[in-house]
């Protein structure tokens, strides 16, 4: 587009080869835009964010469904859900290990799914349900993978365990009779320093009603 046209951006010119040049800085301008709103759109469609949805950079207060409930929190753009809910909820039961998703000890369900909240941005939650360790018992009555890691001992200094539990309470919600091989996908990303992945094997055969046949 020549500077004579409509639209043109004033402050490019023309070489003497024809060609057009834009400056490193408005090269920088135009890549951060366009990074910024074609990401995840079909066909690389390309729309402004609405003035709506723009948030930051200072607290925004927001909603969280945690455990049934709806939770008013005010965070900064950068929190993440863990932090969220740690610090500001004090929903301390998640855990917060490596905090680069690499080891799932802070593995929360939303809408039933596990993720590692410490990627999570807590304004990118919406209005999907957040369920904790806190909320997976059902008043005095525990999850059967909750009583299983305790009928089997999976667990030992417990750090990781939270995380741990979510993970195989998820796949027991999802897959009622799980393989050992299902078990062990289950719980890949779980990090345990201590080693007790065999009970934690034993613990969600147990729940799901079946036995860990030893070879």
């Amino acid at each position: 587009m020549k500077p004579t046209d409509p639209g043109a951006h004033p402050q490019a010119d023309e070489r003497e080869d024809g060609a057009w040049r834009t400056t490193r800085r408005e090269f920088l301008a135009y890549s951060a835009v366009g990074t910024g709103v074609a990401v995840g759109l079909p066909g690389g469609a390309a729309a402004a964010p609405a003035a709506s949805e723009l948030r930051g950079p200072g607290e925004v207060a927001i909603t969280l469904r945690v455990n049934g409930g709806r939770r008013r929190v005010s965070v900064l753009p950068s929190t993440s859900l863990a932090e969220a809910l740690r610090d500001r909820l004090g929903l301390t039961g998640t855990k917060v290990g490596c905090d680069r998703g690499a080891c799932s000890a802070c593995t929360v369900l939303l809408d039933g799914m596990p993720v590692s909240s410490c990627l999570t941005f807590a304004l990118d939650v919406g209005d999907r349900e957040v369920t904790t360790i806190e909320g997976l018992a059902r008043g005095a009555a525990l999850h059967p993978v909750q009583e299983a890691f305790i009928a089997h001992d999976a667990l030992q200094c417990g750090f990781c365990t939270p995380g741990m539990v979510m993970s195989c309470a998820a796949l027991l919600a999802h897959n009622p009779s799980p393989t050992l091989d299902d078990v062990k996908a289950a719980v890949a990303g779980n990090a345990c320093r201590c080693g007790t992945y065999p009970k934690v094997f034993e613990a969600v055969l147990a729940a799901a009603g079946q036995g860990l046949t030893r070879k």
